[in-house]
């Protein structure tokens, strides 16, 4: 999951801390903390909010003195104090975070918090990233109320899986649904980062009003911008469908913006075109079944490792990276294997002219995006 909530060794000693690489979701959830423990009363002078974005290490050094300083000292008026250390970015593991006079500070700021704080008086720490190696967070750990929202890791076979379940729970606090196909385009073009989930979604909310409640994929087609990356994908889904028309759009779409054609070719076209090769053959000569997610790795995972050496591995290297093939499984099934070889050459010699010839790079993209949908069994011919 995205976020996940850490329950505190001991709550009396008034500590909490937000961390998490997700920064929407942290910004978030230590507002919602910092206007829970001052009861949403900020005068200006009874709370302080101290900004732990540091230069250098001797800001840190500064930094990490104003937060001991605030939490020695009383309330001007007495009641209950927050002192909250926000967006610090000295706790990673950094150039600055790793220096003698930083550590030197941290180590202040620990002892003064391992020594005790004032009653009444509340420490609320966020900050993106810490050193878990570290003693300073060892202790956070054991003595603080931690709440972790780290960003969804897209390296991973199922954060499509994680994005849309937090997609859904948005949306459904929104009183949303998605229609299946909607979800997943909405994933794809939203991306992982929260705060930009919720910004989307909220524009979907408006646009819909209270008549209808169901988010449709033309709805997300006309609301929800086209990242980069976003382009990318749907111009390798376009292809594997067989729809030419909408897989030019989009590579015209990115060539206007700037984008190199042979980034596309090696970003889109050349990994589509080998999942594609890769899962027809899987499928005709390991008789892997494509059915679900499941049965397709486990028949892979069943081979002896010679014959899976030629796969494709994970970026960490521990295993194959089967998740792209499957995706790639239900359109391999409309095409033969003779044509997909036919389809890696045609990619390989369109790749080799966009580097050597002075051939316009639009028309080789059309002309091998045109080759690989004509190849698909029942395709209509492109006009």
């Amino acid at each position: 999951m995205p976020a996940k909530a850490k329950a505190p060794a001991a709550k009396s000693t008034g500590l909490f801390a937000v961390i998490g690489s997700d920064e929407g979701m942290v910004r978030e959830e230590a507002l919602n903390l910092y206007n829970q423990l001052t009861g949403g009363s900020d005068d200006g002078f009874t709370h302080e909010v101290i900004d732990g974005i540091a230069d250098n290490s001797d800001s840190a050094f500064d930094i990490c003195s104003s937060v001991i300083q605030a939490l020695q000292t009383i309330p001007m008026f007495g009641g209950d104090k927050v002192v909250w250390l926000r967006n610090a970015n000295f706790f990673s593991d950094s150039v600055t975070g790793r220096s003698q006079r930083t550590e030197a500070g941290v180590q202040n700021l620990q002892a003064a918090l391992e020594y005790g704080i004032p009653d009444g008086v509340k420490f609320l720490l966020t900050a993106q990233g810490i050193d878990k190696r570290r003693a300073f967070w060892k202790f956070i750990e054991k003595s603080a109320e931690v709440r972790i929202h780290d960003r969804i890791d897209t390296n991973r076979d199922d954060w499509q899986d994680q994005v849309a379940s937090l997609v859904s729970g948005m949306a459904r606090q929104l009183g949303l649904q998605f229609d299946d196909e909607a979800l997943e385009l909405f994933v794809m073009l939203a991306g992982e980062q929260s705060q930009q989930i919720r910004s989307e979604l909220e524009k979907l909310d408006l646009f819909l009003g209270s008549q209808r409640r169901t988010v449709t994929t033309a709805d997300v087609h006309q609301l929800v911008p086209l990242s980069r990356e976003a382009a990318v994908f749907e111009t390798g889904r376009a292809i594997q469908r067989g729809d030419a028309a909408h897989a030019i759009q989009l590579v015209d779409h990115l060539l206007e913006a700037d984008e190199s054609a042979i980034g596309i070719m090696r970003a889109s076209i050349i990994n589509t075109v080998r999942n594609l090769f890769l899962a027809r053959l899987i499928m005709d000569e390991f008789k892997a079944p494509a059915t679900t997610y499941n049965a397709f790795t486990g028949a892979l995972n069943r081979l002896p490792e010679m014959d899976r050496a030629w796969l494709p591995r994970k970026k960490d290297g521990s295993g194959v990276n089967v998740y792209p093939i499957f995706l790639a499984a239900e359109h391999a099934k409309h095409f033969d294997l003779d044509s997909l070889r036919h389809i890696m050459e045609a990619t390989l010699k369109a790749d080799q002219s966009l580097v050597t010839t002075g051939l316009d790079h639009r028309l080789i993209l059309h002309r091998l995006i045109v080759e690989i949908s004509a190849a698909r069994k029942g395709a209509q011919k492109f006009r």
